[in-house]
């Protein structure tokens, strides 16, 4: 989506690794009229798939699944990432790598707001390797829910998160795919 590949032209840093940087709107300073439109561009998209949850992984994913279910009507659920005592009964769990902090998390579930009469949407903010949707959808097959879409922000393209996903016949939408990034700052959309 051009309003959002505008902003990451214009607010975006690119930093070595590969990694950018969309801390000053997206994912710790959070524009919540930017979000509100990628909670409509989602909804546009999925509107007709029956969704009844939309689930993401903590933290940067649930403001993005918070503006995405306001136009759905639907809860979020999100897995967290660390042991929690305020979790209690059966949980699903997954193992999951993060891309950016480059360790393993066991991300875990309630299995009382997951079921087999769910059919879910996933959202995050990036996907590069795609460990964490590899996990959630981990957690939607134990929970036999139905994964009816993948909304995704920012896509690096450049990596095999998205192909790995497209391949498997998940039905993945990135507002925007990053194909390219440069040492000197410079961003490449498909």
């Amino acid at each position: 989506m051009k309003f959002l590949e505008d902003r990451i032209k214009n607010d975006g840093q690119v930093r070595p690794g590969n990694i950018l940087k969309v801390d000053n709107f997206l994912n710790h300073q959070i524009d919540v009229e930017l979000l509100d439109e990628i909670g409509k561009a989602f909804y546009e998209k999925y509107k007709d798939s029956g969704i009844t949850r939309i689930v993401t992984v903590e933290a940067s994913g649930i403001a993005i699944a918070c503006a995405v279910a306001r136009w759905f009507h639907v809860p979020v659920v999100f897995a967290k990432k660390a042991k929690s005592k305020n979790i209690d009964g059966d949980v699903y769990t997954s193992v999951v790598h993060s891309f950016t902090y480059d360790r393993d998390y066991t991300v875990t579930l309630a299995k009382k707001f997951l079921n087999a009469d769910d059919r879910v949407l996933l959202v995050d903010d990036f996907l590069a390797v795609g460990k964490a949707m590899r996990g959630l959808i981990d957690i939607c097959e134990q929970a036999e829910a139905k994964v009816c879409g993948i909304g995704i922000c920012i896509e690096k393209g450049f990596q095999e998160g998205g192909d790995y996903l497209r391949e498997r016949g998940y039905e993945v939408t990135s507002l925007a795919i990053v194909d390219k990034m440069t040492d000197d700052g410079q961003i490449f959309f498909r």
